[in-house]
């Protein structure tokens, strides 16, 4: 099983209803917070590859910016094509960090 590794910096998540995009080793992530709640997917959309990243909150879920794919950011499953799912990765925050397991 593969230890926590740190994403970024507590102060550098992003604000209620955003994503941000972070690259940790060498892998691309997509940060959302709903709410307060974090929830860390790949940052590669599985549908045409576009980064979900720089794409917008909406309904639990992170749309896509290329195609509006929309990910659930509970499950990872897509809404419009269920058979397509992003990454989601466990993740916690710990001594003003945040930590995913990849």
């Amino acid at each position: 099983m593969s230890e926590f590794v740190r994403v970024c910096s507590a102060a550098q998540l992003p604000k209620a209803g955003a994503v941000a995009e972070f690259t940790v080793e060498g892998r691309a992530l997509c940060v959302a917070n709903v709410d307060g709640a974090i929830s860390v997917l790949g940052g590669v959309c599985p549908h045409e590859g576009g980064p979900l990243g720089e794409g917008f909150v909406e309904q639990g879920c992170v749309v896509c910016p290329w195609h509006s794919y929309a990910f659930n950011l509970r499950t990872g499953v897509c809404e419009e094509e269920p058979s397509l799912k992003a990454a989601l990765f466990e993740s916690t925050i710990a001594d003003g960090e945040l930590r995913a397991r990849l």
